[in-house]
């Protein structure tokens, strides 16, 4: 399966058959998860109908599209390996730090 968009191209295959007993898990020691910008919230919720059409399961339903909080409007589904993806619409807060010497 694979996805392009601009100057971005992501491929997920399935692991070759030689490497299927290595375990792999996204809560052990390792990668938890991949993370991309949507360009927007209409961008994220085409890309969880395109998904959910095609039987992906969506991580988090009962939450969508805040499974990751309130104010972090966002997909999460896993690739068949299992690594987590998440495809999150841009914020407009806006946040300043104020150092304290």
């Amino acid at each position: 399966m694979s996805w392009k968009w601009i100057e971005s191209y992501i491929v997920l295959v399935q692991v070759e058959e030689s490497f299927v007993d290595h375990s792999y898990h996204r809560k052990r020691i390792g990668l938890n998860h991949n993370a991309f910008h949507a360009k927007s919230r209409d961008h994220v919720n085409y890309l969880n109908d395109q998904l959910e059409s095609m039987g992906i399961e969506i991580l988090y339903k009962d939450k969508y599209p805040f499974g990751g909080g309130k104010r972090h409007y966002a997909l999460y589904v896993e690739d068949p390996n299992p690594i987590k993806v998440e495809v999150v619409a841009p914020t407009h807060l806006k946040i300043s730090i104020t150092v304290l010497n």
